[in-house]
């Protein structure tokens, strides 16, 4: 399933590295398309989006996701 993220507080280029990194973290399969300047990132996964939700706010950017 693909999902989009509006990911919080994501300013900067290491701020979507650590995004994306917990995306990873979370499931290492899923594909990810980070949007600095929407502050979004796409993901594709077989996960539950909430888990993958979960791991961004873990990594201090409060997240909210939409199926698309």
């Amino acid at each position: 399933m693909m999902y989009e993220f509006e990911i919080q507080n994501m300013t900067c280029g290491h701020c979507a590295s650590t995004v994306e990194k917990a995306i990873k973290t979370a499931d290492p399969e899923a594909s990810t398309v980070i949007d600095l300047a929407s502050k979004t990132a796409k993901v594709a996964t077989r996960l539950d989006p909430s888990a993958i939700n979960a791991a961004i706010e873990t990594a201090g950017y409060p997240s909210s996701f939409t199926r698309i």
